[in-house]
């Protein structure tokens, strides 16, 4: 039930390894905020994957839902596309953890434009942002290098993407790719339609 921030570069695998994780472990769901900006849908939507009534009076789900988070076994609610959030909705994730404190895990996530955003609203002290950064761990967690590291660590992301997908000539696979995940995998559908 601890609470975190993954801020980082676009298009390193984080909404893919996030997917994978809430698949794989109980209690934990997936949400794209792109998809559910507003408090209301947010809210639904969190409901809906945890099973619990998503329709009715909002006031009824969100209270249904803070009931479920509180008896349940270390859930885990993973925001990705965390910037892309209504002001109002950014609040009542904030509500939602008061409501579940330490009860419930939250992970939010998104490329340096989230950074951004929250940095720039806690420095001009729009309410609820330095609250909300604290309750996240108080810090960007990051997992990608920083300067000169960071081309051999793209280079070892596509070996291990290349590799596990049967494409064994990496040098040609980040020449062609740069690096990016999401061209790696249109790599690895290229040579699966031309076998």
């Amino acid at each position: 039930s601890v609470s975190g921030m993954l801020c980082d570069l676009p298009d390193i695998g984080k909404t893919y390894t996030a997917k994978i994780y809430c698949s794989e472990h109980q209690n934990a769901v997936y949400v794209d905020c792109s998809q559910v900006k507003t408090k209301q849908k947010l809210i639904r939507k969190i409901a809906q994957e945890f099973g619990v009534a998503h329709t009715g009076k909002y006031a009824e789900v969100y209270e249904d839902l803070v009931f479920f988070l509180n008896g349940t076994s270390t859930p885990m609610i993973v925001l990705d596309e965390f910037g892309d959030l209504d002001y109002p909705a950014f609040l009542e994730c904030k509500a939602l953890w008061n409501a579940t404190e330490y009860q419930c895990g939250f992970y939010a996530m998104g490329a340096d434009g989230l950074r951004d955003k929250i940095t720039r609203n806690k420095n001009n002290n729009k309410v609820g942002f330095a609250e909300m950064f604290r309750r996240l761990g108080d810090k960007f967690q990051h997992i990608t290098p920083v300067g000169s590291e960071l081309e051999s660590f793209k280079f070892q992301q596509t070996a291990l993407v290349a590799k596990a997908n049967g494409l064994d000539d990496v040098k040609k696979v980040f020449a062609q790719t740069g690096g990016s995940l999401s061209r790696v995998r249109l790599e690895v559908l290229k040579q699966k339609l031309s076998a």
